[in-house]
């Protein structure tokens, strides 16, 4: 038998997890500046070129579940390791697919093994860090996935109006091939005993506080996944170009990494349903802004509200996931995943047609108004939840393999 693995105590990611969620945010977002580019190049409407993002959502969400079982049977880095191999190679496919339906399933693919890296290294700090300051390194983390979309987004557009979108698959290829290498430096935490499959993954969907936040992650990544790859092709319908598109929108990234430090302290002095009050809040004013008209500045204020949004909320509700289910952490968190992509990709697979209409103020006036009953049942679940556990607004403790004492 293989000698256990020793504890792992930390008090934030360690660098290479950081690394490897910036390349897999990178890969996720780089896509939708370039869709009017694609759809150009390949000569199909814009609706059939969201497909390209919709489908990669969709294996990204879809494959959840088993990559949390995997991670619960084999480990947390081998099955980082290996998703990453598997994706550089779909990244390379896709940057030489010549037709639409080629490059889809080259996406799906890419999508699929994407899928591995955030869930399962958010599970890998459930493993480590203790939850009085768990919150705070998930924010690390988040921040490393924040950086991703900034440059996804500017940079993106950027190498695809002057080079080839193709360029950008390519790049994203190459980086998780060198971040499944280093990987192997990072050590590997202990895991609970898993016992049956149906039992195991059975014991996460019996739980009714899982199944609530596995609802709350499907309605946010409708609500801001699916819907904001939407801005910068609502920019380029008014005349704007593709590089500067993606650049408005990278001011998501941006926010999103400046308010991920404020929410990093803020957790200390704030109980998680106040966070989520607050992300809610600037979710439903940006998309009001867009809604109302679109432009360079509302984008640009749309994209920075967007970035506190998922900062304050978004960082609740994945601390949140990490802590439902701990005997079987990473199918919980790979099941939150799992609905917070099927969500994205639901929403912008029914908003391609509306963007191909130009009716971008119907497509983000839903968002907006969908936005709000989601942070108010957040808010109330989370207080009601911190209520039964008898902590008020804390986690439950945890034993030293992540277990609920």
């Amino acid at each position: 038998m293989t000698a256990p693995a020793p504890p792992v105590t930390l008090s934030r990611p360690p660098l290479a997890l950081s690394v490897a969620s910036f390349v897999s945010s990178f890969d996720r977002f780089a896509v939708g500046p370039m869709l009017v580019l694609i759809a150009l190049d390949l000569r199909v409407p814009l609706a059939a070129a969201v497909a390209a993002a919709s489908g990669y959502y969709l294996a990204y969400g879809l494959t959840q579940p088993l990559w949390g079982v995997l991670s619960d049977r084999f480990g947390r880095l081998p099955v980082m390791r290996g998703a990453l191999l598997g994706a550089a190679v779909a990244g390379v496919v896709s940057a030489l697919m010549p037709a639409l339906g080629t490059l889809v399933a080259a996406r799906v693919v890419a999508g699929a093994c994407f899928g591995a890296v955030i869930p399962t290294s958010l599970t890998y700090v459930g493993d480590t860090v203790a939850p009085s300051i768990r919150q705070r390194a998930l924010s690390d983390l988040m921040g490393a996935t924040a950086l991703g979309t900034a440059v996804a987004t500017g940079l993106g557009g950027v190498l695809a109006d002057l080079v080839d979108w193709r360029a950008v698959f390519a790049i994203s290829a190459a980086c998780a091939l060198a971040c499944a290498a280093g990987l192997r430096t990072v050590p590997e935490p202990p895991r609970g005993a898993m016992g049956g499959l149906g039992a195991h993954v059975g014991a996460v969907l019996a739980d009714r506080w899982a199944l609530l936040v596995f609802a709350l992650a499907f309605v946010e990544g409708a609500v801001l996944l699916g819907v904001m790859p939407f801005l910068a092709p609502a920019l380029q319908h008014h005349g704007v170009s593709a590089a500067v598109a993606g650049l408005a929108v990278a001011v998501y990234g941006i926010g999103l990494w400046l308010l991920t430090r404020l929410v990093k302290r803020l957790t200390q002095r704030w109980p998680p349903t106040a966070l989520i009050a607050v992300g809610g809040a600037q979710m439903c004013v940006g998309y009001a802004l867009v809604a109302a008209h679109v432009s360079l500045p509302t984008v640009m204020a749309a994209a920075l509200l967007f970035g506190g949004g998922w900062s304050f909320m978004h960082s609740s509700l994945q601390t949140w996931a990490t802590s439902v289910a701990p005997r079987a952490r990473g199918t919980a968190v790979a099941f939150f995943a799992a609905a917070l992509f099927v969500g994205s990709a639901v929403s912008s697979w029914a908003g391609g047609p509306a963007a191909e209409s130009g009716a971008y103020g119907l497509l983000f006036g839903v968002a907006a108004a969908v936005a709000l009953p989601l942070t108010v049942v957040a808010v109330v679940g989370r207080h009601r939840y911190a209520a039964r556990t008898g902590a008020a607004g804390s986690l439950p403790a945890e034993g030293p393999r992540g277990q609920a004492e």
